[in-house]
């Protein structure tokens, strides 16, 4: 699957990637992010608690669809960049 994976990655515009892995552009989640009543007023930290907070109900959900699992996943990766861009980079 991963070589799959590399191989429809060749093809693909770094957009077409984001959209993929975040289900959103990063210019676009980046804008969301800075703009949130969150992350003004409680940080970075919080607002990717709250990505994974949503995605841990979604996983309550009776029957998840494909759909379900895949905006999962994307609000994880969400989560993770938010993460990586504004916590941890700020330590450094």
């Amino acid at each position: 699957m991963d070589t799959m994976m590399n191989e429809r990655d060749k093809f693909m515009t770094n957009t077409e990637r984001e959209v993929l892995m975040y289900g959103t552009t990063l210019a676009e989640l980046r804008e969301s992010v800075e703009d949130s009543l969150s992350f003004r007023f409680q940080g970075p930290a919080m607002v990717a608690a709250s990505m994974m907070s949503d995605a841990q109900e979604m996983m309550a959900y009776s029957s998840p669809t494909a759909r379900t699992v895949e905006e999962q996943r994307q609000l994880l990766n969400r989560a993770k960049w938010v993460l990586f861009t504004y916590v941890l980079d700020a330590k450094e």
